[in-house]
């Protein structure tokens, strides 16, 4: 079953690289008492993602900030070096929280996998976005496969 506005977020970590490697990133950090936009590419360095996707939240990171915003994150199914790799070459430094969704537990418990063996890619997660208040969804965006419009820094900057 897809997540929906209501539904409180999965129970699930992350990971994010730290300066000595990979570091687990609990629920309990991320969401009670926040604000958070978490929006989702299939990959790190493809062609879109890394075009349009990230690089839209690093440059309206300070106006969604400015609309209550705490926190910017980003999830792919990769892993954490892939991740903080892609945040570095996006410089994403303090505006987008890089999350890696390694194996796509987080992905999978919201229902929101993109099967893309056919393109040799494995299960990844959709392009999506979603605003979480204190751990509970307000806002999601789900774009088709293929697409790119509604998960965007700026259709989310027009609905806060």
């Amino acid at each position: 079953m897809t997540i929906k506005v209501g539904d409180k977020v999965p129970d699930v970590g992350f990971k994010k690289m730290g300066e000595n490697g990979p570091e687990p990133v609990a629920p309990s950090d991320l969401w009670p008492g926040k604000t958070v936009v978490l929006f989702s590419v299939p990959g790190a360095f493809t062609p879109t993602c890394s075009a349009k996707h990230l690089p839209g939240f690093v440059s309206l990171s300070d106006q969604l900030k400015a609309k209550g915003i705490d926190t910017i994150a980003c999830t792919a199914v990769n892993d954490a070096f892939v991740m903080g790799a892609w945040g570095k070459s996006q410089e994403a430094n303090d505006k987008v929280l890089m999350l890696a969704d390694g194996a796509g537990d987080f992905i999978k418990a919201c229902g929101l996998e993109l099967d893309l063996m056919k393109a040799g890619l494995g299960v990844r997660g959709q392009r999506f976005v979603m605003v979480v208040k204190d751990g509970t969804v307000t806002h999601l965006a789900i774009d088709p496969p293929g697409t790119f419009q509604d998960s965007s820094a700026e259709a989310v900057l027009a609905t806060l």
